[in-house]
């Protein structure tokens, strides 16, 4: 098994220290660098090339959502994994972290085998949309309604026209995606079989112009989906 280039970056220097000795414990993980604000991140993801990268959201001199629009206008770093590390009922800004290309979330609690999992999943090319962040995502965007409205802009023709090409099964299937169900999960509750759940979510993502879980509920959100579920 190869191994995982991770650089860890968070503003406390525990929290640094703790997820670098739970990584290193595994074996299958190299902690190439630590950094304490979004600009070192930023200049150390150039010069070490991870292949995940841990991100928080808080932090001085420039934040998450910063630095992750920063990597990913970078064609050095644009396809570098990003993990944002969040505490959900905190962090109102992790709808601003997906659109800016982060590829899931993983909250500060998680334990060993959840960080190893998300870590690996990212570093595969996949997304972690846990249940539980899509469920503060939507959770937090039916508390705030201002937030939605006065922070992003509503969704544009083109992707109005997108959701209006999915089917009534396609549709049904990224509300599923969106409260955070994976396809057994959306299969178990459709009566349909994984791989035809999988075969939905994939149409529903080349639909709607969008290369991941993630990607797909922030366009549903954007485009009033989740509104009238």
């Amino acid at each position: 098994m190869n191994t995982v280039r991770v650089l860890i970056v968070d503003d406390q220097a525990m929290i640094r220290s703790g997820l670098r000795a739970l990584l290193q414990t595994s074996g299958t993980v190299d902690v190439v660098g630590e950094a304490a604000d979004g600009r070192r991140a930023v200049s150390m993801a150039r010069a070490l090339s991870p292949d995940v990268i841990l991100m928080d959201l808080r932090m001085p001199v420039l934040d998450g959502v910063g630095a992750i629009t920063e990597l990913r206008s970078d064609p050095a770093t644009a396809a570098t994994g990003i993990l944002v590390l969040t505490t959900f009922d905190t962090d109102d800004n992790v709808i601003d972290a997906l659109q800016a290309g982060a590829n899931g979330f993983l909250g500060k609690s998680a334990d060993y085998e959840e960080l190893l999992a998300a870590v690996n999943r990212v570093a595969a090319g996949g997304s972690v949309l846990s249940a539980v962040a899509t469920e503060s995502v939507v959770g937090h965007l039916a508390a705030h309604p201002a937030a939605r409205s006065g922070t992003h802009e509503p969704a544009s023709a083109d992707e109005l026209q997108r959701v209006a090409s999915l089917t009534a099964r396609e549709h049904e299937v990224v509300t599923l995606v969106a409260r955070g169900l994976n396809n057994d999960a959306i299969a178990e509750h459709l009566y349909i079989s994984p791989m035809t759940a999988k075969t939905h979510v994939n149409r529903a993502m080349s639909k709607m112009h969008v290369s991941d879980r993630a990607q797909l509920v922030i366009a549903a959100l954007r485009a009033g989906m989740l509104d009238q579920d």
